[in-house]
């Protein structure tokens, strides 16, 4: 779910205002001009990845960043970055050797 909610370049954008602080929904729209209904449901899919989390204060929807699911998602990337790095290496390696003179 953490991937499907970093898919949206809207979405990790206001992830990245959510980084420097608190926003409501609304200030989370702004840099969009988009509705608050349409800033409203990248907000949930971002609360269903666990990304963020959302308190009222009045009639104001605030939103927190929750980075948690973040390192998640780093963790398993590294994996994968190491196991490309190795193969890589090896391909390299193999490539070098091939491209050696014969004797």
């Amino acid at each position: 779910m953490t991937f499907m909610a970093l898919a949206d370049p809207t979405r990790r954008g206001m992830l990245a205002a959510l980084a420097l602080g608190e926003r409501s929904i609304g200030e989370l729209a702004q840099p969009y001009a988009m509705s608050f209904a349409g800033a409203s449901k990248h907000v949930k899919m971002l609360e269903r990845a666990g990304l963020v989390s959302r308190r009222k204060v009045g009639r104001t929807q605030m939103c927190s960043l929750q980075p948690e699911p973040l390192a998640e998602a780093e963790r398993w990337i590294a994996q994968w970055e190491r196991f490309w790095t190795v193969s890589l290496d090896r391909l390299d390696a193999l490539l070098a050797a091939d491209k050696e003179p014969k004797a």
